[in-house]
Formats: structure tokens, C-alpha cells, sequence
């Protein structure tokens, strides 16, 4: 899972292409498909934050139905703001035996802190315990990241990681996200501090090949 981060004072002014008043729907890439995150995704969301890795991540609690409906409603009112953007990720990310039914919502990607002075996002991700290993996270990356920089004008996005999680790091590098450096220290859980590396990429990047899904 790659590290939310505080989105920042400057917001871009709301378009009805990425608010509640316009298309919901992201076309699909490679059997995945993004949407925003509808009031009927509560249990899906409750289900995804049960877990300790995710609790402990979770900038507020989300351990009941009504938090997690709450989760729900912070994410519109972000994007209708024009700080954040969330998206569901349905479908399996790779084809194969036993795979989900497209329609199956299989994790999240949200670009925020949206600062259209300087034109970058933060980027961050996760998918369902039941969805590893797939390439479902990857491949709603990229579609995120072509759709940010695209639709919201974005130059560069960045995305962190603890550098004791190298499966979002293998996410960011095939999504085309180039590490940059190392923050020591960066975060707290508990009484541990962790190391963070930071990747980002640029829309100048979009034309290059992207390394396959391993």
C-alpha cells in the first residue's frame, strides 16, 4: 500500500468531467476498469480496512458500516472540491483461472494533493487481500496515472512507500514511477519510525515503454 499523503493548499476549480456532475465511469485497461466509489461500496470498504495493515494506515477509523460509508462521502466531497481523486478499481487485473467477474471491486487509486500552480499529485493505492498478485494494482495505476495527467492537467505525480514493502514498490516501478531518493524516517506506527522511498513520474514519461507486469 502506498502511503496517503496531506493534500495541499491549492485546489483546481471543480470540472463536471471529474465531479459528481459528470462521467463516473474510466474506460477500461487490460480487464480493469475504474469508477468513483458509490454508497453501495460501504461493506467492500469496511472489509478492505479489517485488516491490521490497513487499520493502522487509516487516517480515522473505519470499523463500522456508517465509517465506512463516511470513508465514502470523504472522498466525494474531496473530489467535488478539487483535491482529490478516488476511484474504485473493478475486475481482474489479469486474466486466469477462477478470476473475478469484472464487475467485482478489487481495491482503490486516488491522486491528491492536487496543486494546479505547480501541476503535481500524490499518489496512493490498495487492493483487497483477495486481489494480490494479479496486477490489479498496477494496472489501475497506470490508468490513473495517463487519466491525471490527461483529464487534470498534471505534470508530475509522485508516491511514497516504506522501504520494508517491496510489493508496492514493484507496483510503482512497472506503473513507471522512477525512484527519486530515500526519506529516512519518514513515518510512524506505533513506536517504530520507517524509511520511505519516493518515486515519480512525469507526463514527458507517458510515450516511454513500460516495463510488463511480472
Amino acid at each position: 500500500m502506498s502511503r496517503a499523503r496531506a493534500a495541499g493548499p491549492s485546489t483546481p476549480p471543480p470540472d463536471p468531467k471529474t465531479t459528481g456532475g459528470g462521467p463516473a465511469t474510466l474506460p477500461q485497461a487490460r480487464g480493469v476498469r475504474l469508477r468513483y466509489w458509490e454508497p453501495s461500496d460501504a461493506p467492500t470498504v469496511l472489509g478492505a480496512f479489517a485488516t491490521a495493515e490497513m487499520a493502522r494506515q487509516s487516517g480515522r477509523p473505519v470499523t463500522t458500516l456508517a465509517e465506512a460509508a463516511g470513508w465514502i462521502t470523504d472522498r466525494r466531497t474531496a473530489r467535488e472540491a478539487g483535491r482529490e481523486y478516488s476511484f474504485a478499481v473493478l475486475g481482474p487485473g489479469r486474466p486466469g483461472p477462477g478470476d473475478a467477474d469484472p464487475g467485482r471491486l478489487l481495491g482503490n487509486v486516488t491522486v491528491g494533493a492536487v496543486d494546479p500552480v505547480h501541476q503535481t499529485g500524490w499518489i496512493s493505492y490498495w487492493t483487497l487481500a483477495s486481489a494480490r498478485g494479479r496486477g490489479v494494482a498496477t494496472t489501475g495505476l497506470r490508468a490513473l496515472a495517463g487519466w491525471a495527467f490527461t483529464e487534470l492537467g498534471l505534470f508530475r505525480l509522485e508516491l511514497g512507500h516504506r522501504t520494508d514493502n517491496p510489493a508496492s514498490c514493484a507496483v510503482a516501478r512497472r506503473a513507471g514511477f522512477t525512484v527519486e531518493g530515500l526519506e529516512r524516517a519518514r513515518l510512524r506506527y506505533g513506536d517504530r519510525r520507517y524509511d520511505v522511498e519516493r518515486h515519480a513520474r512525469l507526463a514527458t514519461d507517458e510515450t516511454a515503454e513500460l516495463p510488463r507486469e511480472g
